[in-house]
């Protein structure tokens, strides 16, 4: 049978003492860790914060350098397209100069050769009176390719060295010669500037000739016989 313990009053209040200790140890202990944890979590609380603040200045450093970036290749693309408008536009120019410069060089050829190569006549009839025919459009004298081959034809039979010898004129000393029977008087009078001055020249006899029909008749195809 256990043995009964009995407990006295000493007994009692050694036991209130050493349970009023253990109260306060215990305590003591709890309200140590009460005030170390808030110091931790505020501890914890800075260094994110710090986390946070540094993530975000790099963010926003990572953000300007992307716009930096952004507005550069945009500076870059625009000052290349007005690069490119600028080249088409100096090209342009530059091609145009030159067919203005290719133009003029060949206009001043085409005035050279134009100068230096005078019109060719054939020394024939024909020759004589399109070289006459010619002349007489510059000087505004009147008269056609045929009204002058038919007087021609009529008077020395086209040739530029024929003398009448038997007319009146003949008869008075100043025959009537060259392809449209000129007398020299005439020939003097009505001369055409441009034109040898000399009574059997092919040309020069048929102008002055044509110059006088015109004074005298209207024009050379308003001749039809001894003029």
């Amino acid at each position: 049978m256990p043995r009964t313990i009995r407990i006295t009053r000493s007994h009692k209040l050694a036991t209130a003492v050493l349970v009023a200790a253990g109260s306060v140890t215990a305590i003591a202990a709890t309200g140590g860790q009460s005030d170390a944890q808030p110091a931790a979590a505020k501890t914890s609380i800075a260094a994110e914060k710090v986390a946070g603040v540094s993530t975000a200045k790099e963010a926003a450093a990572k953000k300007a350098a992307q716009e930096t970036a952004a507005k550069k290749a945009v500076a870059e693309r625009k000052a290349a397209a007005e690069k490119a408008v600028a080249d088409r536009k100096a090209e342009a120019k530059k091609s145009a100069e030159k067919a203005r410069s290719e133009k003029q060089a060949a206009n001043r050829s085409t005035e050279r050769k134009a100068v230096a190569a005078p019109k060719q006549y054939k020394n024939n009839l024909d020759g004589w009176i399109r070289e006459s025919l010619d002349i007489m459009k510059k000087k505004n004298i009147p008269g056609s390719y045929e009204g002058l081959h038919r007087n021609i034809m009529r008077e020395s039979s086209g040739n530029p060295n024929a003398v009448n010898d038997w007319d009146v004129n003949a008869q008075n000393g100043i025959p009537s010669k060259g392809l449209l029977q000129v007398i020299q008087p005439t020939f003097d009078a009505y001369h055409v500037n441009g034109t040898p001055k000399k009574l059997t020249d092919p040309v020069a006899n048929i102008t002055a000739a044509a110059n006088y029909a015109a004074d005298k008749y209207g024009s050379i195809d308003n001749v039809d016989s001894a003029y």
